[in-house]
């Protein structure tokens, strides 16, 4: 069960990567409506892994591939799903997560039977120059500092508080894990889609169990609230940075979503 949960772990990941790479914007956001639903997938996967009285980890094994155009992107993601077909059972979870993956397979099929739809990726080319900006170098180096940070960060939340959630008997407590969830899938897909204008995506370094297996839940809502307290700063002194007024006013608007999930955290420390 874990095997299959990592390898459900790596699709959403790679669904995800491919919908911040390709540029077509009908493509990309059907991609990400998948990635979202694949990674219901790992929730659904997760609860029944653990009401078996087993466990589950956030190990992975993958490499985010530089592919030169769209059709290389949806013909390496149809091979994974393919592959993960053998993973799945024959129970009712099975079945629905192996008709979504089906609808998915039929949907890439039709990007790939239209050659207008294979675009130059340039999601990868590290070229650093954000389109129809004129940003200087010490703006860009901010950016790029910030954004793999950031990535990181969203993607260490999402499946921290998914883990936490899954255990949680609190109505409060999943509540607000979930609005955290929502909220970091939010800045995740943001800042993935500003690196890849910049050439510079990459997948987030893969977590150590330490960062996830929580046993201490004050001192890491206590610790939390500071790394929110720390990361508005940062958006703030980016906000000054970069002279655009909407990359500043984009900044500005992710400052004050962080106040909020201060709060929200506030709630659990009550």
């Amino acid at each position: 069960m874990n095997k299959l949960y990592q390898k459900k772990h790596q699709l959403w990941l790679s669904i995800t990567f491919a919908s911040f790479a390709i540029d077509n914007e009908e493509i990309k956001s059907k991609l990400y409506d998948f990635s979202l639903i694949s990674f219901r997938h790992m929730k659904w996967i997760s609860s029944n892994i653990l009401s078996s009285s087993e466990s589950y980890n956030y190990d992975r094994n993958m490499i985010l591939y530089k592919q030169e155009d769209t059709f290389a992107i949806i013909n390496a993601l149809k091979k994974e799903i393919l592959d993960i077909q053998k993973y799945y059972g024959d129970d009712t979870l099975s079945d629905r997560i192996k008709t979504d993956e089906k609808y998915l397979l039929d949907y890439i099929d039709t990007i790939l039977k239209d050659d207008s739809n294979n675009q130059k990726i340039t999601a990868f080319n590290m070229k650093r120059k954000y389109p129809n900006k004129e940003l200087s170098q010490e703006q860009i180096d901010a950016l790029t500092i910030f954004l793999f940070d950031e990535s990181y960060k969203e993607y260490e939340l999402i499946l921290v508080y998914a883990y936490m959630q899954a255990r949680t008997t609190s109505t409060l407590q999943f509540d607000v894990f979930q609005d955290l969830i929502d909220e970091s899938h939010f800045h995740l897909k943001s800042f993935g889609n500003m690196m890849a204008k910049l050439g510079i995506l990459a997948l987030p370094r893969e977590l150590h169990e330490l960062t996830y297996v929580v046993t201490d839940l004050e001192k890491f809502i206590v610790d939390g609230i500071a790394e929110e307290e720390a990361a508005k700063i940062m958006c703030k002194e980016l906000s000054d940075a970069i002279k655009d007024e909407e990359l500043s006013k984009f900044f500005d608007f992710i400052n004050f979503q962080e106040n909020y999930h201060i709060e929200l955290m506030k709630k659990l420390l009550k």
